[in-house]
């Protein structure tokens, strides 16, 4: 009991090394290493950035007396890698250095590795163990493991809604549709965008937590009526870190050439029923009408090697992918705020997992 105490013990500081990775090392997953000779850490260290030296390495490399190597154990939340990919495989460098023992959080579901790393060890006389805290180190890479086991992207859709279950306000359609109908060649925001109507649900504090969020995922994704309406960034300036790639159904390319979207300063997708060429920053996917669409999309970003998106409205575009049950979690914030009419929240249709107070708002969390 001793013995697995402290196996798990090293595997939470292994996973909270792995986490300083988050945003920055994906498409590869979140990896972190530590060395253990009699009961102390030695050495340790984590994957810091995509196309760099793994864990593993960079936990071996931090030991400063080599000779304690054979004698040690290596603790890893993610199978060691057998192949030359970008790095030469880490299991190799467990080898050469005759680090006796193995403790494992989880076994690698990539193809490429998939239990081959830790044959190879076994078959070098090392013992492996795996399983430690394997719940927490799935829970850590599911973008990873959703990425490869699924072919798509791991899909978080988040909204906020009132006390009274709306998303937005009533928008008037048809003198919006109208004031659309008169642009020209210059983009002038709507009456009902959110610089002129009282649409903002949330709190400061929650808006700042969503552009954490954004930071740490591979793109970010709104429908036409988000895009036309809120005229969003969809960047992460109240946070520090990289901005998501940005996408935007525009099916019928009717959105202003104007907006923020299209302002060529993020690498931005946009999906459509048209043909249309790219541009600097700016690319057009021609979708079948005749195909499913959330289908379509997801194998696109596949093939981009895009491994998780955030999907942030409207509601349209949210129930959409609910109903064809291709999403993987929901944050859903229920601010203090009433519109009493409006546009309806979507709907998941099961409980919230956990619940949390945000400043004023509360924030659900729904898990498939």
């Amino acid at each position: 009991m001793k013995r697995m105490n402290s196996d798990i013990k090293y595997m939470f500081r292994c996973l909270e090394l792995a986490k300083n990775g988050l945003g920055v090392v994906a498409p590869n997953p979140m990896v972190g290493s530590v060395v253990v000779y009699r009961n102390k850490i030695i050495g340790e260290g984590f994957h810091q950035q995509y196309g760099k030296a793994h864990a593993e390495v960079n936990a071996i490399n931090s030991v400063k007396n080599k000779t304690l190597l054979p004698k040690s154990t290596l603790y890893v939340n993610l199978e060691p890698c057998a192949h030359f990919g970008k790095t030469p495989p880490c299991a190799d460098l467990i080898i050469e250095h005759h680090i006796k023992k193995v403790v494992i959080g989880c076994v690698d579901s990539f193809s490429e590795v998939s239990g081959k790393g830790i044959e190879r060890l076994k078959n070098a006389g090392i013992e492996v163990v795996v399983g430690v805290l394997e719940k927490e180190s799935l829970e850590l890479n599911k973008r990873f493991f959703t990425f490869h086991n699924k072919k798509r992207p791991y899909i978080i859709l988040k909204w906020a809604e009132t006390k009274d279950g709306f998303i937005d306000v009533d928008r008037e359609c048809e003198e919006h549709s109208n004031q659309f109908k008169k642009q020209t060649d210059c983009f002038v925001p709507l009456r009902s965008t959110r610089n002129d109507v009282n649409n903002w649900i949330t709190s400061p504090l929650s808006k700042k937590l969503v552009h954490k969020w954004r930071s740490e995922e591979a793109a970010i994704m709104v429908g036409t009526n988000t895009a036309l309406n809120d005229n969003p960034l969809l960047n992460v300036r109240e946070w520090t870190g990289k901005n998501p790639v940005r996408i935007v159904l525009d099916l019928k390319l009717r959105l202003p050439k104007e907006i923020y979207l299209f302002d060529k300063t993020i690498s931005t997708l946009v999906f459509t029923y048209q043909k249309k060429e790219a541009e600097e920053n700016l690319e057009y996917i021609q979708l079948d009408a005749s195909k499913n669409l959330e289908n379509q999309i997801l194998e696109a970003l596949y093939k981009r090697n895009i491994q998780s998106v955030i999907i942030e409205g409207g509601a349209t575009l949210l129930q959409s992918f609910i109903d064809a049950n291709l999403w993987d979690e929901a944050r859903v914030f229920i601010g203090n705020k009433t519109f009493e009419k409006g546009l309806k929240a979507p709907n998941t249709n099961l409980l919230p997992s956990s619940t949390e107070k945000i400043s004023d708002d509360v924030l659900l969390i729904y898990k498939k």
